[in-house]
C-alpha cells in the first residue's frame, strides 16, 4: 500500500536547518551530500534540500510505493503531470508530479536489499 513517508523541505542552508531542528526537537540527521540531510527515524522522516537546482517551491510530500514504474503509469493515467522523471537517489528511485490542483508531490521506491 502506498503511504506518505517523507516530507522534503527547501532550505537556504542545510547546516542551519539541522542546527535548528536538532536544538528544537533533538532530531538526529544523516548527510546525503553537501546540500542534503534527513532525519532517519524510520517513521515519517524530513529531508532538507539546499541545492536550488533541486528545490521545490514548497514542502514536498513523498509517497512510498513498492513499484515506482507502476506508480508513474498510474499517476499519468489519473491525469497527473510529471514534473521530474524517474531518477536514482541514494537508497532508491523517485519521480515528481503535479496533481490536478498543481500541488507537487514525489513518489519513491526503496532499493531492495
Amino acid at each position: 500500500m502506498a503511504r506518505l513517508n517523507y516530507l522534503e523541505l527547501p532550505v537556504a542552508d542545510t547546516a542551519r536547518a539541522k542546527a535548528f531542528y536538532g536544538a528544537a526537537f533533538a532530531w538526529g540527521f544523516s548527510d546525503f551530500g553537501p546540500s542534503y540531510a534527513a532525519t532517519t527515524s524510520g517513521d515519517t522522516d524530513i529531508g532538507f534540500q539546499a541545492d536550488p537546482a533541486q528545490q521545490t517551491a514548497a514542502a514536498l510530500p513523498v509517497i512510498k510505493v513498492a513499484d515506482v514504474d507502476a506508480a508513474l503509469a498510474a499517476v499519468e493515467a489519473a491525469g497527473g503531470r510529471v514534473t521530474m522523471p524517474v531518477f536514482a537517489f541514494p537508497g532508491g528511485r523517485r519521480f515528481h508530479f503535479a496533481d490536478p490542483d498543481g500541488h507537487e508531490l514525489a513518489v519513491m521506491q526503496v532499493d531492495a536489499g
